[in-house]
Order: C-alpha cells, then sequence, then structure tokens
C-alpha cells in the first residue's frame, strides 16, 4: 500500500542543535514598516507581551517532548537492563548457589568427622 521507499531529508537535525523558530506573525509587519524598535518594549501590550504566548508555547512544547523523551528511554533503559541483566544474574546465582553447596558440603564433612572422632574416643575410654 505503500509508493515505494521514502526518500530522508536532505538535512535532519540532531538532538544538540538548536532549531530556531520562526516569529510570530506581529514582529515581522512592525519591523519591516520601520515604526517600532527591533528589540522588544516593555511597555504593557509592548512586544514582549506578544513574544510571551510564543516563548510559553516553546517552553510547553519543549516540556512535552522532554517528558515523552524521558519516558521513552524509562521503558528503553528498562527494558535493555532486563535484557542484559538477566543472563548475568542467572549465571551469578548459579555460581553462588555452587559455592554455597561446596562450602555446606566441606562444613558438613567437617562437622561428621569431628562428631564420629569424638563418638570413637567415648567409646574408646569405656
Amino acid at each position: 500500500m505503500s509508493a515505494g521507499p521514502s526518500v530522508p531529508p536532505d538535512r535532519v537535525p540532531t538532538l544538540t542543535e538548536v532549531v530556531a523558530w520562526p516569529e510570530p506573525a506581529a514582529a515581522p509587519t512592525a519591523a519591516a514598516s520601520g515604526d517600532a524598535p527591533a528589540r522588544p518594549s516593555a511597555e504593557p501590550g509592548g512586544g514582549a507581551a506578544a513574544a510571551a504566548p510564543a516563548s510559553l508555547n516553546e517552553e510547553q512544547l519543549t516540556q512535552r517532548v522532554l517528558i515523552d523523551l524521558q519516558r521513552q528511554m524509562d521503558l528503553m533503559l528498562d527494558y535493555r537492563l532486563r535484557e542484559v541483566l538477566t543472563p548475568l544474574l542467572a549465571r551469578a546465582a548459579d555460581g553462588i548457589v555452587r559455592e554455597a553447596r561446596s562450602e555446606l558440603a566441606s562444613t558438613l564433612r567437617d562437622v561428621v568427622e569431628r562428631a564420629v572422632a569424638q563418638e570413637l574416643a567415648r567409646h574408646r575410654t569405656r
């Protein structure tokens, strides 16, 4: 159902690259007419007020992207850690069980040897 392979864009920005956002529609007309200064004014209703919604939208967009990215990274990290750590932890647990059995068997042999030696010593002194 696809028309063929999709063509990648000529240039894709990286995550560390700053991408310029288009200016609000009101700013180019005021700057082009030469009536208003190029920098935002501190007056109420001036250029600073017009730029505030754009910066809030950019901040909101940035927060949404960061939240989505964090959620995806958490899921991927959890999946990859489980994928990598499961066999490692299984091998480690098997090694610990083998060592514990070996130590337990050695300790049990020592205890039995001592118990038998004590019992033989008691029977000899009778």
